[in-house]
């Protein structure tokens, strides 16, 4: 896929060979706090101090600001890469604050510094004064409600971080309601409290609230005995009146310490807590049951290694959560969260799928999944073995050649290619052709493609060879291995609606969302690779008329995908207004700007050559939707660093003399890529061959 690909650096480069085997190129993610996932427990801590610098509150104003330049398209999901990095490290810091919150309401534990880490100490101090304020109106005798009527938390833009905000505040206040105005949080004063305190005593009161909105299943709170029939009466119509879709309640004897008969309600929340409108798996999520760990695999496909898992613990491959796609012939080391899975059972799996090439590390409970792109970025280790002068390089200095190398993408960045291994390298009918025949609504043929073997004679392939000779779907179904979860599931499908167009689609609608889109934006992959390919060869690294740039100016929360990309003017062109490392190329999709000048005609030719002209990026019988996004045409590599290796008899050590010997010697490379970024591009454009 990147033989007539582009380099944006001259230097001649050098040869070798990359995965010889998986531990010679190692993957590790970057967490939203820029640590390195490790295989010890030590990474699940984080620092108060950390929580508190990357509060909502301290971090909503700076969320276009920061990490500005970074615009990019996620492996899987096309997310500008900038305005989702700050975002991504409040929301982690909230999840871990959220996890917190959930304790302290199981424990019953007053936890006075979790609204510090939301929102700050300076806000929080603020809040309580407010509280204050509200009581103590509520107890004067006038109640002239000397106070202001509400508070604002101010604008908080992530969902997840809202949510969090709105139960830490019930929790520590019950007498103070939170409500969302435009992604604004706003306090109140909770006239239902004050109602209930009329009938109850406060203290009844308060523990009603915190009960109500912990909202922890099989719960139950009991109100002091009342042997007043008529004043029971009027507690169980208030409570059903406000909260009886939520809440039942029930009147039960109770006998005190000196023997006596006497009466209490009791209150618990009603089997159904979900509306019936909700599907079942929106229910589930109010469980709050994830299980974050992090995932050690060789040799193994993200996805194939969910497909392991998911068998393993019964539960679909939809129920995981990952932050993007590792390699394959590698060893990674990856965050992923499971819903519907406790930390106990996670654990016991340890054992069974480390024969598989898994292991997993720091087990513990969180509060929601994760999201693709939520993390900083990727940390490699590879290992460059076979050491060469390219073909027709008359130098005699190797080491030379490549110290150039490194200095020239140090200082010039890469062309920022998607990578081989996301178009299925070296299979026989890629992942982009797949993603094309969806786009065309030709299911029968995707399903067909998706099918077709690879000329090993392993029962996966002699499965799917059986299947396009006899499209026996439950015969197929029988002879493919168990951990091809994606193909069994597709099975099913065709086993129950037929081999047909509405069979196909069907069965293709039976992956999970993040599966159905990942081979349509293999395709925009491809489109934008090309586009790339012929903005270089027509242009060079010149900034030209009808150029797409991501614009810094004027930038806030409200500013969309297309807002933030401008066109190129001449007039802006004969002054070098911008540089090469602001341009930004399109994927493909229904919402987004091309370029005013040959490019953009070249988009529009390469979407007719396959029948896309008119093509909507909308898939209603798949629920997939493509409104595109811009990615920078160029990447800078960070914390670049390298030494040399002797690989001799003895064991590997640094090779520091002047001369290299390539019989022996291997390049060990370090360094860090952003998301969505590839290290086998980098390494291309380093070596200037293809690998």
């Amino acid at each position: 896929m990147l033989n007539s690909f582009s380099y944006v650096n001259d230097h001649i480069g050098f040869c070798g060979s990359v995965k010889n085997s998986p531990s010679d190129f190692v993957v590790t993610e970057i967490d939203v706090f820029g640590r390195l996932l490790s295989d010890t427990e030590s990474s699940c801590a984080i620092s108060e101090t950390s929580l508190k610098q990357n509060s909502p509150y301290q971090q909503h104003h700076k969320r276009l600001r920061i990490n500005a330049p970074e615009l990019g398209v996620e492996d899987e999901h096309c997310q500008l890469e900038n305005l989702s990095h700050a975002s991504e490290e409040c929301l982690s810091s909230v999840k871990e604050n959220k996890e917190r919150v959930t304790k302290t309401i199981q424990s019953g534990i007053d936890d006075t510094d979790i609204l510090d880490s939301l929102l700050g100490k300076s806000v929080n101090e603020l809040l309580s004064q407010f509280a204050c304020n509200v009581k103590d109106a509520w107890n004067s005798e006038n109640d002239q409600t000397p106070y202001s009527n509400e508070f604002s938390l101010g604008p908080i833009f992530e969902k997840e971080n809202r949510a969090c905000l709105h139960s830490a505040v019930r929790q520590k206040f019950p007498f103070l309601m939170t409500v969302t105005k435009n992604s604004e949080i706003i306090v109140k004063a909770n006239a239902d409290y004050r109602e209930l305190c009329q009938l109850v005593t406060e203290e009844e009161a308060y523990d009603f609230f915190k009960f109500l909105d912990a909202k922890l299943e099989n719960s139950k709170l009991s109100f002091k005995p009342d042997k007043n029939k008529e004043h029971r009466k009027t507690v169980h119509h208030f409570i059903s009146k406000k909260f009886g879709k939520l809440l039942e309640t029930k009147s039960f004897s109770v006998t005190d310490f000196s023997g006596q008969q006497n009466t209490a309600i009791m209150v618990r929340f009603r089997d159904k807590m979900c509306s019936r409108k909700r599907p079942a798996a929106d229910c589930q999520e109010k469980q709050n049951l994830y299980t974050a760990f992090t995932l050690q695999k060789e040799n193994l496909e993200t996805l194939e290694a969910i497909g392991y898992l998911s068998s393993e613990l019964g539960v679909l491959p939809s129920d995981f959560s990952y932050t993007g796609i590792k390699d394959k012939k590698a060893i990674t080391y990856q965050a992923m969260v499971v819903k519907k899975v406790t930390p106990e059972r996670m654990k016991e799996v340890g054992t069974a799928i480390v024969k598989k090439g898994m292991k997993v590390y720091n087990i513990h409970r969180v509060c929601q999944h994760l999201r693709l792109g939520q993390l900083k970025g990727n940390h490699f280790d590879i290992t460059v073995r076979d050491l060469g002068l390219q073909q027709n390089d008359s130098s005699a200095d190797l080491k030379e050649r490549i110290s150039e190398a490194i200095e020239n993408i140090k200082t010039n960045g890469f062309v920022n290619y998607y990578g081989p291994q996301r178009f299925g390298q070296g299979q026989n009918v890629r992942t982009d052709q797949i993603g094309l025949a969806l786009l065309n609504e030709e299911m029968v043929k995707a399903m067909k493609l998706f099918f077709t073997p690879e000329d090993t004679d392993d029962p996966v392939n002699q499965a799917k060879k059986y299947f396009l000779q006899t499209e026996d779907a439950k015969g197929t179904l029988a002879r493919m291995p168990e951990f091809k979860v994606r193909e069994k599931m597709i099975l099913r499908a065709l086993n129950r609606y037929g081999v047909n167009h509405e069979g196909c689609t069907r069965a293709w609608f039976s992956l999970p969302h993040s599966m159905r889109i990942f081979y349509v934006h293999a395709y925009c992959s491809k489109i934008w690779n090309a586009a790339a390919s012929y903005r270089f060869k027509i242009y060079g690294s010149k900034v030209v008329e009808g150029d797409l740039v991501l614009s810094e100016e004027n930038v806030d929360e409200s500013s969309s995908l297309n807002d933030r990309v401008h066109i190129v003017t001449a007039p802006e062109e004969s002054a070098n207004n911008y540089t090469i490392h602001q341009v930004v190329l399109p994927m493909v999709g229904h919402s987004i700007k091309y370029p005013s000048n040959k490019v953009g005609q070249w988009y529009h030719e390469m979407l007719a050559e396959d029948a896309l002209q008119t093509c909507r990026f909308r898939l209603s019988a798949l629920q997939l939707n493509i409104p595109g996004c811009y990615r920078h045409i160029l990447k800078n590599v960070h914390n670049l660093s390298y030494r040399f290796l002797d690989d001799s008899k003895e064991g590997i050590k640094s090779e520091d003399s002047c001369h290299l010997d390539a019989s022996k010697a291997s390049l060990f490379l370090s360094f860090d890529l952003d998301p969505s970024c590839y290290a086998t591009v980098c390494l291309r454009e380093i070596m200037k061959c293809d690998i």
